[in-house]
Parts: structure tokens; C-alpha cells; sequence
């Protein structure tokens, strides 16, 4: 019985062996051709027309804004607006690395978020400080901490987004 058993056996893997040998040399032939990328739906492409169409929109404005706001400007909530932008960025982040070290593929679109509002905040820093002092302080702060960051937030959401789920 067991010398049955013990030929049967071998006679298989001598059969796998030649079925091996036998596809080294052969053609692979795929199952399936490359699937083509699926046409969005018509809700979709109608919300992408009306976003292109209102970023469209906005460019004659830029123009009006570019020549008609005055050169300083006083605002009222002057603290509130960069407290509130900085508790953003820093939710952004937690969350961000939070969802990053659980493995959960949504941290992608919390590190496209806190990418984006980092940028803007170096943007605004470096545009609205004074002279001096305050301009090297913005620069320094773009340079070494908020676009860098952003270049990691900006990175992992798009890695992330790449691979397939």
C-alpha cells in the first residue's frame, strides 16, 4: 500500500516537472485585455463641466480683483482668521496621520486637504507680513515647516490615490 502510494506520488511530480519545463518555453496569452477606463456617469460630467465652467468664470474677476482692492486693508477678526486656519492645519495633520498609521486609505483625502491649507497658509503668511522681521519669520516658517509638509501631505494623498484599492 504504501509503495502504491509512494509511486502514485512520484509519478505526479514527475508529471508537474514536465508540465513546468513545458510552460518555461510557452507564450503567455492573457485572460482578459486591458479593461478601458469606464466613462463617468452623466451627473459626473455635468459637475465637471460646471466646476471648468465656473473656474472659467472666476478668471475676469481675478482682474477686477487685481485692480480694484486697495493696497492695505483693515479686518476685524484679524486673529480669529489665523487661529482658526492654523486649528485646521493642525486637525489636518492628526487626522492625516491617525487614519496614515491605522492603514486606512481615507487618510489620503485628509492629507490632500491639510496639503492644500498649508500651502495656502505659506502663501498668506509670506504675502501679508510686513517688511522686514516679520517677512524673514513667514519665509522661514514656508520654507522649514508648512511647504514641506505639504509636499508630504501632498505625496501620501497622491501614492495612496495611485495604487488600486
Amino acid at each position: 500500500m504504501k509503495g502504491t502510494a509512494g509511486g502514485e506520488r512520484g509519478k505526479r511530480m514527475r508529471q508537474l516537472a514536465l508540465c513546468d519545463e513545458e510552460a518555461a518555453g510557452a507564450e503567455v496569452i492573457p485572460l482578459h485585455e486591458e479593461a478601458e477606463e469606464p466613462r463617468p456617469a452623466r451627473g459626473m460630467r455635468r459637475a465637471g463641466g460646471l466646476l471648468v465652467a465656473c473656474g472659467l468664470g472666476l478668471l475676469p474677476w481675478l482682474y477686477v480683483l487685481a485692480t480694484g482692492l486697495p493696497a492695505t486693508a483693515t479686518a476685524a477678526h484679524w486673529p480669529v482668521a489665523w487661529v482658526g486656519l492654523d486649528a485646521m492645519e493642525a486637525l489636518g495633520l492628526i487626522a492625516t496621520g491617525l487614519l496614515a498609521a491605522r492603514g486606512d486609505r481615507r487618510h489620503a483625502l485628509a492629507a490632500a486637504a491639510t496639503a492644500t491649507l498649508l500651502a495656502v497658509d505659506a502663501w498668506f503668511d509670506t504675502t501679508t507680513a510686513a517688511p522686514g522681521g516679520d517677512f524673514a519669520t513667514a519665509v522661514a516658517m514656508a520654507l522649514g515647516a508648512e511647504l514641506p509638509l505639504a509636499t508630504l501631505c501632498g505625496r501620501l494623498a497622491l501614492r495612496t490615490l495611485s495604487r488600486p484599492a
